[in-house]
């Protein structure tokens, strides 16, 4: 009887859950603990590998030294599973942009851990900035960059739509999906913000905006908004997270269409047709779409294919 209302409880309070990870306390799995097996390390290390094409830029380290807290969930499936494990369809398609598009910097917004900012640093010469707003996803993110000489400029900033502070609601399900949006998932706590218009950002840094990556835990929307300017000044690419039951493609959409851009769901592998328009992912997680400012040529696709198959050897 006592069992089971301690496990009832442990359901329905997920900060608890949540502090057995972060105490390391191995609460028995009968009263609603994690398997010991399954309890992280306080620390992990791990080398990653990291895909290269025989005709691809010659730049970069082979793979990247990881050491970060152990309970971040991004290092803990990576040290797992290897970039193959970490949606190597958008990851593909982000190095082949990254390959082909015109001269400029390339923006990871929503970084947590910066595994698409150390991927634009280490296979290209671009000015790579990555935006994070979680205190210790970002700490993270610039130990990486510093462990393996990569120059990636880490901003503790949450984009949107407005400029001033929020309160960032740090998820119970995974430190990946933290969100400034009330309910997005259960809470284990909040921690205050800054946030940015990437317009406002743009000018203050100067740079020129030529791929960007968004996923922020259903505001991509509101980081859209906040960076229609450097949209239509710039024309970057765009590979953004659509997540389901929320709206957020009917609202791109309507951001978007004025600026003519078009979009691409990148489920399977490449080449990926153009929809007429963008709709919610299917799925708790959603799925990584690509809105280009012209046609993506064949040339895009053609380099997709290769940088899939060379991820696909990253386990």
């Amino acid at each position: 009887m006592v069992t089971g209302q301690v496990r009832a409880f442990v359901r329905r309070h997920p900060a608890v859950r949540h502090a057995t990870r972060q105490l390391r306390i191995r609460l028995p799995r009968s009263l609603g603990g994690l398997d010991p097996a399954r309890v992280p390390p306080r620390v992990r290390r791990f080398s990653l590998m990291l895909p290269r094409l025989e005709d691809g830029p010659a730049c970069g380290p082979d793979e990247l030294r990881i050491t970060v807290p152990g309970d971040l969930s991004v290092p803990a499936r990576l040290h797992r599973y290897g970039l193959a494990g970490h949606r190597p369809g958008a990851l593909a398609c982000f190095l082949a942009a990254v390959e082909t598009a015109r001269p400029g910097s390339v923006l990871d917004v929503g970084a947590n851990v910066g595994v698409y900012a150390a991927l634009a640093a280490a296979r290209s010469g671009r000015d790579v900035y990555a935006f994070e707003p979680c205190p210790q996803a970002a700490r993270a993110a610039r130990a990486i960059a510093a462990d393996n000489g990569l120059r990636v400029e880490v901003a503790d900033l949450a984009l949107s739509n407005h400029t001033g502070s929020a309160r960032l609601r740090l998820s119970a399900t995974s430190d990946a999906t933290n969100s400034l949006v009330p309910g997005f998932r259960p809470e284990v706590g909040r921690v205050p913000v800054r946030v940015g218009q990437l317009s406002h950002w743009r000018e203050e840094a100067g740079a020129a905006p030529a791929i960007l990556k968004i996923d922020t835990g259903a505001t991509e929307p509101d980081v859209v908004a906040g960076g229609l300017e450097v949209l239509r000044r710039f024309r970057p690419w765009v590979l953004c997270k659509v997540l389901p039951g929320r709206g957020i493609g009917d609202r791109l959409t309507a951001l978007l269409d004025p600026l003519d851009y078009h979009w691409y769901p990148l489920d399977g592998p490449p080449p990926h047709a153009p929809r007429p328009s963008i709709t919610d992912g299917a799925g708790r997680r959603g799925r990584m779409w690509l809105f280009a400012p012209s046609p993506a040529p064949d040339r895009l696709w053609s380099r997709a294919r290769r940088w899939h198959e060379a991820l696909e050897r990253c386990r």
